[in-house]
C-alpha cells in the first residue's frame, strides 16, 4: 500500500538512469487524468534533460499497470463526447511522448499489464518481463477498443496479431507476449533486475546522441517507401554523426583502444 499522500508517480535519477515508477499499487497502477499528466510531464522533462541517458518505466506493487482507473472511467462515461475527446487526446499525448522520447526507454514488467498498460510497454524501446506477467487488450469487453494505443501496439506486434487480440480481449501470458513481439525478453523474477541492468549498461556504453537517434532512424526507415529518398536521408544522417563531436570521440576511442568519454567510470 502507498502512504496516504504518496505521489502517484515516483521519480529517481541516478547516474544517468531515470526510473519512473507508477505508484498506485492499491489500484494496480491504473491510470487516471492526474497520473497521465504527471507521467507526460516527467517524460517531457527527461527528453529535455541532458543528464538523463536512459528511462526505466516500472510499477509498484503486484502489477505493472491495469490500464484505466475504474472511477476515472465512470466519470468519463458520464461526460460528453467533447470532454471524452480531450481526455483521450491527453492519453495520446502521453503515448506519443513516450514513443518519440529522445532517450532509450525500458519497460520492467513484473506483473499484469492491461489496456493502456500494454500501450506503455509497446511504446518502450526495450521490454523485459517475468513469466508470471499477464497481458490483455481488454477494451472490447466494455464495448470499446484500444484506439489511442493502437498505433504503438500494432507497431510492436503487427496487424495480424492485433486483429485477434483487439477483438477477443483475451488475456495472454508472457511467453505469448514474447512470441508476438510485445516483450523482448522473459526472465525469472529473481533475475529481472539483473536483466534490466544489463540493458542499462549496454545503453550507457552507446553514444548518447546515437542512442537518442536510433528510434528516429527506425521509424523513418519503416515509413519511407521512396528508396532514393531513404538512401539520401541515411547518407546525410551517418555523415552528420561521423563529423559530430560524439562520432569523433567514438571513432577516436575505438582506434585508441579506450572507452569513449560517455561511458560511466566503474
Amino acid at each position: 500500500m502507498t502512504e496516504p499522500h504518496a505521489p502517484a508517480l515516483a521519480s529517481h535519477l541516478d547516474d544517468g538512469v531515470l526510473r519512473l515508477r507508477l505508484n498506485r499499487p492499491e489500484l494496480h497502477n491504473a491510470f487516471d487524468a492526474g497520473l497521465i499528466t504527471q507521467l507526460t510531464r516527467e517524460l517531457e522533462g527527461a527528453g529535455a534533460n541532458p543528464n538523463v541517458r536512459v528511462v526505466v518505466l516500472e510499477g509498484a506493487g503486484a502489477s505493472f499497470s491495469a490500464g484505466a482507473d475504474l472511477n476515472w472511467m465512470r466519470g468519463m462515461a458520464a461526460a460528453g463526447e467533447a470532454e471524452n475527446r480531450e481526455d483521450a487526446l491527453a492519453l495520446a499525448r502521453l503515448m506519443r511522448t513516450l514513443d518519440e522520447l529522445p532517450r532509450p526507454t525500458l519497460a520492467r514488467v513484473h506483473g499484469a499489464a492491461f489496456g493502456g498498460g500494454v500501450g506503455l510497454v509497446a511504446c518502450c524501446d526495450i521490454a523485459i518481463g517475468v513469466p508470471e506477467a499477464k497481458f490483455g487488450l481488454t477494451e472490447s469487453k466494455l464495448g470499446l477498443l484500444p484506439a489511442v494505443i493502437s498505433p504503438y501496439v500494432i507497431a510492436a506486434i503487427g496487424p495480424r496479431q492485433a486483429r485477434r487480440w483487439f477483438a477477443t480481449a483475451e488475456i495472454f501470458d508472457a511467453a505469448t507476449a514474447l512470441d508476438i513481439g510485445l516483450l523482448h525478453q522473459v526472465v525469472d523474477a529473481d533475475a529481472l533486475d539483473a536483466a534490466v541492468q544489463r540493458q542499462i549498461d549496454l545503453l550507457l556504453k552507446a553514444g548518447p546522441q546515437a542512442a537518442a537517434t536510433a528510434k528516429q532512424l527506425v521509424t523513418r526507415v519503416a515509413a519511407q517507401a521512396d528508396r532514393d529518398c531513404l538512401d539520401a536521408d541515411n547518407a546525410a544522417l551517418i555523415a552528420r554523426l561521423r563529423v559530430s563531436a560524439e562520432g569523433q570521440e567514438g571513432l577516436s576511442a575505438f582506434l585508441e583502444k579506450r572507452a569513449p568519454a560517455w561511458v560511466p567510470a566503474r
